[in-house]
């Protein structure tokens, strides 16, 4: 294992540097949250197709895969579906926008009412998407070193903490491209034919496996519609996502190079599948599905490719991880405690720039000791990421798309939605049970007619705030980023905060 060693140590020192060429790079607010809203299309497209490919697109993918067969890539594939239409549909408007996260979005659009409360909502997420990743280092440093389950979180944990706090989303997008590079070498060009050679080829896993694992729909239509409900809508609205969105140069950037991000999501579901497929027939009767990689992987690879395959994992699992945890510090500054320090008037209008990038760069170092600490005491990864998901559709989705397709919608239907569909979705979870499918069902619902009732029985929004709202959906009258930035540091009024 030297060599591999070797692969996986380098690996990370990488990583590190270029937190520390990040630190160097990022001066500003804007710098340090969106990396100045620079980024070009193929350093977009990749830095978007890694943050949506993580620890259960990789690992959790080749495990539906030995479960279910290639159906097992439905999950996956309705992330991508879901950047699709992000890119095509509303990705541009977005990023027109210039804000920092959804709920400026939010208040935006209804002229500041839910930025406190949507913003809760959003940190709840983002927290325990960051915290599901941060779980995954445990299967893999298992494999790699033979450590502890919490000696592996801590371990992978700092990693990332360290370049994201270092550098901010300068450090995050080098390095997700490194990622990315590294996980279409080691899974799609590495792992995904070595498997199917050692299965013997399609031809021996069709004669060894049922037939059901090579039905399309074989993992079923409740599932598949449940996966698009949780994943393909929440690819539409979440912080992490919308904070890559932020970073294009252009309209056309975030629309194309979200496009060829998401036409990647849908390949790497079908390789996770077939690799999943590939390992049933070499491994029958393995305990857990989810050890399907990791039992692959060691077993199967030669010495050096193993390395790198492993190092893709962990680049799946870091991309993720580190742009979850960006998200939620930015959300926790930004949302939360700038308005309530605003509200108590504790708010310091003469803050620097560079006073903007150490604050957020110490909420990024509390909310990864935060995170690593969650990991540790949490073991199912599923049900963490199925709360997250569900918190985010039932309580944000109707607002959110309602505000960029209906006029109609008033602050008070807005605030109504979260809250209702919020709180529906936790009581649902408790009623049925975390992984039920009932709880985004009747949430989701809940939301809507909420939000279409209350809004119908409100005055209409403002004139002028529609005005405005949609001068900044043109691209027009936008302020610059340090006006923003000064506006919400010191509470006082603002286009994008209460």
């Amino acid at each position: 294992m030297a060599v591999d060693y070797a692969v996986i140590v380098v690996y990370l020192a990488g990583m590190l540097a270029m937190g520390w060429w990040g630190m160097r790079r990022a001066k500003s607010k804007s710098e340090f949250l969106v990396a100045g809203r620079r980024l070009g299309p193929a350093m977009y497209s990749g830095t978007m197709a890694a943050i949506v490919l993580g620890g259960a697109s990789t690992i959790g993918g080749v495990g539906l895969g030995y479960q279910y067969g290639l159906s097992g890539a439905w999950m996956v594939f309705t992330i991508g579906l879901g950047l699709l239409a992000l890119s095509v549909f509303f990705s541009a408007r977005i990023a027109r926008l210039k804000v920092y996260t959804v709920s400026e979005m939010l208040d935006l659009r209804y002229g500041g009412r839910a930025g406190i409360i949507s913003g809760v909502v959003m940190w709840a997420y983002t927290l325990m998407l960051a915290v599901t990743s941060t779980i995954a280092y445990a299967t893999i440093f298992d494999v790699l070193f033979d450590v502890n389950r919490t000696v592996a979180i801590v371990l992978g944990g700092t990693i990332v903490v360290a370049y994201s706090t270092l550098g901010g989303m300068w450090s995050i997008t080098l390095t997700d491209m490194v990622q990315f590079v590294v996980k279409t070498i080691g899974l799609l060009l590495l792992l995904l034919p070595i498997a199917v050679v050692k299965a013997g080829g399609f031809s021996e896993m069709k004669a060894q496996l049922p037939t059901e694992y090579f039905d399309p729909l074989g993992i079923g239509g409740e599932t598949i519609f449940t996966y698009v409900l949780i994943y393909t809508f929440g690819m539409l609205i979440g912080q992490d996502i919308w904070q890559r969105v932020f970073t294009a140069r252009s309209d056309t950037t975030a629309r194309w190079g979200g496009t060829v991000a998401g036409t990647y999501c849908l390949v790497y579901a079908i390789a996770g599948a077939v690799i999943g497929t590939a390992a049933k027939v070499m491994y029958p009767n393995l305990a857990s599905a989810d050890s399907a990689f990791a039992t692959i992987v060691k077993d199967e690879l030669p010495v050096g490719v193993r390395g790198l395959v492993l190092a893709a994992a962990l680049a799946a699992v870091m991309s993720t991880s580190s742009g979850a945890l960006i998200a939620c510090a930015t959300v926790a500054n930004n949302d939360i405690w700038s308005r309530l320090r605003g509200a108590v008037g504790g708010g310091g209008a003469g803050d620097e720039p560079h006073d903007e990038v150490k604050g957020n760069r110490a909420f990024i170092l509390i909310m990864g000791i935060a995170v690593i600490l969650i990991a540790i005491a949490l073991n199912d990864v599923v049900e963490a990421l199925t709360v997250a998901y569900n918190l985010l559709v039932g309580g944000l989705l109707v607002p959110i798309i309602g505000g960029l397709l209906w006029r109609r919608g008033t602050a008070a239907g807005a605030l109504s939605a979260v809250c209702v569909g919020g709180v529906a979705v936790v009581g649902l979870m408790w009623h049925y049970g975390i992984l039920a499918n009932q709880p985004i069902y009747y949430g989701l619902l809940a939301s809507l007619a909420v939000y279409v009732v209350v809004s119908l029985a409100t005055p209409p929004t403002d004139a002028a705030v529609l005005a405005a709202w949609r001068e900044r959906l043109a691209g027009r009258g936008e302020p610059a980023p340090e006006a923003l930035a000064a506006a919400g540091d010191s509470g006082a009024p603002s286009p994008s905060g209460v």
